[in-house]
């Protein structure tokens, strides 16, 4: 898939988005120093957040991943989520950090934050790149953001357009959703 000029606008350059991940990455620092973290990132689209955010956190954590869908290859939720591969990591009474990219009506964060909150944790928590608050329909504790956004359809680090984009090192938005 080809970028160009005409669909597309740069939303968020490298710098922006380094930026938000290390300001992220400060604060978990420091809530979770001396304890046991696990790391659930969600994929595919949280692999790229999850490996600058990982870079940055100077604290011991365990890296484990779930995949869920819910949008298939739509750009919208079907409001339906599935597990399509769950995490191995015992977290029985250990601190979770669930990374997500992006947020947006909140539907397949509220499955995961229910699945593993019921699996005897000390804490579970949401981290994310992204917030569309204006699009939740679910409510999620969401503790650490790096940026609330505008409804608008992201592609670029980590986010895709029909499984493409993801390498895109900015962020961009589509001008001309169909």
């Amino acid at each position: 898939m080809v970028l160009d000029d005409k669909n597309f606008t740069k939303y968020l350059n490298r710098h922006e988005i380094d930026a938000a991940v290390q300001n992220i990455a400060n604060r978990l620092n420091a809530d979770y120093e001396g304890k046991e973290v696990v790391l659930v990132g969600v994929l595919k689209g949280a692999i790229v957040f999850m490996a600058d955010l990982v870079r940055h956190l100077k604290v011991d954590c365990e890296v484990d991943f779930v995949r869920l869908s819910s949008y298939g290859k739509a750009r919208t939720s079907s409001g339906t989520v599935s597990m399509l591969k769950d995490i191995q990591a015992d977290i029985r009474g250990k601190h979770v950090l669930i990374i997500e990219e992006i947020i947006d009506s909140g539907r397949t964060l509220k499955f995961l934050y229910d699945r593993l909150r019921a699996s005897g944790p000390a804490s579970v928590e949401i981290v994310t790149l992204l917030d569309k608050a204006a699009k939740r329909v679910v409510d999620v504790p969401v503790k650490y953001i790096g940026r609330t956004i505008e409804d608008q359809f992201l592609i670029g680090y980590g986010l895709d357009l029909e499984e493409y984009c993801r390498n895109l090192p900015d962020i961009y938005y589509l001008k001309y959703p169909n």
